[in-house]
């Protein structure tokens, strides 16, 4: 049974790929009790995956795993008027749904937000897209489709992120669909509070662009304040020095003690007290203003030394980190500590998979992985019998093709 501070939320999580899968895995991950509405050939991240090489099954990949656990699965037809009727009698009763169709999709099959706030006034209906709908205001790219690179590319992430203007990189990983799925989990959230107060539910529209573009704090203060549109710099944040990668003898480290007491004590570190008085170095402008040459005091001290040795004498000291490889994250203690590598059982496997762990830790009503994403329409059967359905009549509906499971 889920517990966490969300025991007793009903979801509906009528959502695919992974911005808006990753924001009903928050909501479930602290107890919400949520229901993954999938087509009866499912969710096709289902088949993305990484695999292991002994599962023959295939029925779910790794990213599928790492966006969808906590859930149940219900395979539902909606484009037939069974299916359509079993979705609004689960709405009637549930407190949120979240989907991430095309813009109008669900308003065809007569699903849209409109529709369902007629049965059910208390709903929040939470919408995530590219470029977001009409309520949050009708973007000209309304109707385009959009993925991650999308985007951090329009919403100012690519732009500031690489070595220089002519090779952006975008972020690692999904960026643009997770953190557009954590906006979209406190804004159903924000909603479901109000409704608690006022009985009356609302849309809530997410775009993944502006997601993207309200963490971009760095375009748009240096656009607003100084007419400046920033470039790529590589590591570094325009004004603060040293914040970089600095070279070492066995590799590479990140370091960042821009500020003056931080960067007192990295010169004491390093064996030059010295530096801070340098005119060169004297204050934060004039270190960004030198800092290839700052870079190259630095880099005269840690390029003789390893990344062991420069643990043991930046550590609690500076902010200071080696840069982890996926293998340096599962060995190291912190991640065991808090719980950030939790396994699950993994379907066609002999192995339990690991997922990313929850990492909002609350005191009385701890969130946690409960157990591995559901199989496809794995608790069909279940979920329409809480609802009243017969076995037979369940039986029925999966000969139509209106369910399977």
């Amino acid at each position: 049974m889920p517990t966490g501070a969300l025991k007793g939320l009903r979801v509906l999580d009528l959502t695919h790929a992974l911005a808006g899968p990753f924001c009903s895995q928050v909501l479930a991950d602290h107890g919400a009790d949520v229901i993954k509405v999938e087509p009866l050939d499912g969710d096709f991240f289902r088949r993305m995956g990484p695999f292991r090489d002994d599962d023959r099954q295939r029925q779910l990949g790794g990213l599928f795993q790492a966006c969808n656990r906590n859930k149940q699965s219900l395979a539902l037809n909606l484009k037939h008027p069974e299916g359509q009727a079993l979705l609004r009698q689960l709405a009637g009763t549930a407190d949120a749904l979240v989907e991430n169709y095309r813009a109008g999709v669900l308003e065809k099959l007569g699903l849209g937000y409109e529709q369902l706030r007629s049965i059910n006034p208390a709903l929040v209906y939470t919408s995530v897209r590219g470029f977001g709908d009409r309520v949050g205001g009708a973007s000209p790219y309304m109707d385009w489709p959009a993925f991650d690179i999308v985007a951090q590319a329009m919403g100012g992430w690519m732009g500031i992120t690489g070595t220089d203007p002519e090779h952006p990189v975008k972020v690692g990983g999904g960026a643009g669909d997770t953190v557009s799925g954590l906006f979209a989990a406190f804004g159903t959230m924000a909603a479901l509070w109000h409704a608690r107060a006022t009985g009356q539910g609302q849309y809530v529209d997410v775009a993944m662009t502006d997601s993207i573009l309200a963490l971009s704090e760095l375009v748009v203060s240096q656009y607003s304040f100084r007419g400046v549109s920033p470039v790529p710099v590589g590591n570094g944040i325009p004004g603060m020095a040293p914040f970089d990668t600095v070279r070492v003898k066995d590799g590479v480290i990140a370091l960042a003690a821009p500020h003056d007491p931080q960067f007192r004590e990295l010169a004491a570190l390093i064996g030059r007290p010295e530096l801070p008085q340098d005119p060169r170095f004297a204050d934060e402008e004039s270190r960004w203003t030198h800092r290839a040459a700052l870079m190259e005091e630095i880099e005269r001290f840690t390029t003789a030394r390893t990344k062991a040795e420069l643990r043991e004498l930046f550590g609690n000291r500076i902010p200071f980190s080696p840069i982890y490889t996926a293998e340096d994250i599962f060995a190291d203690p912190h991640f065991a500590a808090r719980q950030m590598l939790p396994e699950v059982e993994q379907p066609g496997s002999a192995r339990p998979a690991v997922v990313p762990g929850v990492p909002v830790k609350l005191s009385s009503t701890p969130g946690a992985v409960r157990h591995r994403a559901p199989l496809l329409g794995e608790h069909t059967r279940e979920i329409l019998g809480r609802i009243g359905l017969s076995a037979a009549k369940i039986d029925e509906l999966v000969a139509a093709r209106v369910v399977s499971g």
